[in-house]
């Protein structure tokens, strides 16, 4: 081989590799930043990853930048292969150009053909204005692969710099998007933009932090202390779900899961009256094989709680009200995070459980003029159009129209067990007697109303405020004991594991976004 030939890839190749970058290595660290390749070895399975595209460079620019902003490839995670894209803030601020995003979209087109999942370490400037429209255009191919494969393999965001302007898109676009404390910004307007046309003075982490978007505004589904925590949730949650659309035919039961039966019983986490809250994640952490449940967005709308478990090593969906938050109400928010969440559990089949104790929609003017009708339909959608095996179990309050949204018979709930302290019902007691029977008590004097109340409300808890008018018509399939919860569930999940259930012949239907 001809020397001069291997020094000169070689000398490319250090380039690429950053070996003359020291300085601007320097900054990263400074700025409590990793590398793009350190961040590519600590995520990845040692030594697996196989690099592309590493000499490409842009044809705009005077001086070659080889990599182009981007280090690109496949590697392993645990064994579980996946496709990487580390953008490098070290040259020219990770900005994108034409060639930086023919790579994004060359390892996205190639992981939806062998179907593995896609990862993005996202660290950038935004679009590069030494290349114009050629930026603008790459940031639209991005964008159209991540709603093209969307459903196809899973797609991850982990924003460790910023990502400013258009760039944003993609991560909303994915399937989870993680944040590190202290380094991660994302937004579409910045500080200094936003002073200079309304007068607002914002950092950009008040703008646009970790904490914004886990707490405030949805968009992230987890923030991590740091870069290395960001990578240990991205290990354990591919450990529970499908790594292509397709994966999930190859779940099957174990007899190697964990379960710990002395955890506390079902039938003593209920409170003994209906008014009391009582944690849902108790309930959860009882059901799931041990430690097993991984939750999502826990800081975001937490009057619902979403995440994958695992029953007997198959992995599941909950989706569950939580009554120490608004009581376990749905509103706005509510619904449109479970909504996401049970599409994302459809789009790869897996199963769902749902967990039900609530007393309905969240009153008040600011969710009916925010739209808690439309936004509250998405949920119902997403219920009504899975096709993926659905189990209900209702533990204590389903009232109204808030029963039928969580997973009932009607929607095409597979299962619906309730326990004995399961109330189905149109309203509380409270709220059906003071309807139901406002004329009487209207003429009666306040110690008499107050007689009368209670013993109307004791009269349609006895009458309504049950399980077995749902039973006796077969709304619910059976009624269980609480601590035999997790058996009727097992054997519910085995028996539709493997269902097939097809939709009506259309193009697409049209969710009421």
């Amino acid at each position: 081989m001809d020397p001069k030939l291997i020094a000169a890839w070689k000398s490319k190749q250090a380039r690429a590799l950053g070996s003359d970058n020291a300085a601007r290595t320097k900054q990263q660290h400074d700025a409590g930043k990793q590398t793009a390749r350190q961040r590519i070895a600590q995520l990845l399975d040692h030594e697996s990853f196989e690099e592309i595209d590493q000499l490409v460079a842009s044809p705009f620019l005077s001086a070659k930048v080889y990599t182009d902003g981007v280090v690109t490839g496949f590697g392993t995670i645990e064994g579980c292969r996946v496709a990487v894209y580390a953008q490098d803030f070290t040259l020219k601020g990770g900005s994108l150009g034409k060639k930086h995003a023919e790579k994004i979209c060359k390892i996205m087109d190639l992981a939806a053909k062998v179907g593995c999942p896609i990862i993005g370490l996202i660290d950038s400037g935004g679009a590069r204005i030494d290349e114009g429209i050629h930026a603008l255009t790459g940031y639209g191919s991005i964008f159209m692969r991540n709603v093209r494969y969307s459903g196809v393999v899973p797609q991850f965001s982990l924003i460790l710099g910023p990502c400013a302007g258009g760039a944003a898109y993609s991560p909303a676009l994915t399937d989870f998007v993680f944040m590190a404390q202290g380094i991660s910004q994302l937004f579409i307007t910045g500080p200094q933009v936003i002073e200079q046309v309304i007068r607002q003075k914002v950092t950009k982490d008040e703008l646009g932090g970790a904490t914004v978007h886990t707490q405030k505004s949805g968009v992230a589904h987890l923030a991590c202390a740091d870069e290395e925590e960001c990578f240990e949730q991205v290990r354990a949650l591919l450990r529970l779900i499908p790594h292509h659309y397709l994966d999930m035919r190859k779940q099957h039961f174990t007899q190697n899961f964990q379960y710990d039966a002395s955890v506390t019983a079902m039938s003593e986490l209920l409170p003994p009256t209906s008014n009391q809250a009582y944690d849902m994640l108790q309930v959860i952490d009882n059901l799931v094989d041990t430690g097993s449940f991984f939750q999502l967005q826990p800081d975001y709308a937490a009057n619902i709680i979403v995440g994958f478990a695992s029953l007997e090593g198959v992995t599941v969906g909950i989706v569950a009200n939580q009554p120490v938050v608004k009581a376990g109400t749905i509103d706005i928010d509510a619904s449109v995070k479970a909504a996401r969440f049970i599409q994302f559990c459809n789009s790869f089949s897996i199963p769902l459980i749902s967990l039900v104790d609530v007393p309905g929609y969240l009153p008040g003017i600011d969710q009916e003029h925010g739209g808690i009708i439309r936004h509250g339909a998405k949920l119902l959608y997403a219920y009504a159009q899975a096709t993926i095996p659905k189990i209900t179990v209702i533990l204590r309050k389903a009232f109204g129209g808030a029963y039928i949204v969580m997973g009932s018979k009607e929607l095409g709930a597979d299962f619906n067990f309730a326990w004995p302290t399961a109330q189905i019902a149109v309203l509380g007691a409270a709220a059906a007697v003071t309807i139901l029977h406002h004329k009487l008590l209207a003429t009666e004097d306040a110690a008499t109303q107050a007689m009368f109340q209670k013993d109307l409300e004791q009269q349609y808890e006895e009458e309504f405020l049950n399980p077995f008018v749902a039973a006796e018509h077969g709304y619910i399939d059976a009624i269980i004991e609480p601590d035999e919860t997790r058996r009727h569930v097992v054997r519910a999940l085995k028996i539709c594991l493997n269902k097939v259930e097809h939709l009506p012949a259309k193009k697409q239907g049209n969710i009421p976004l």
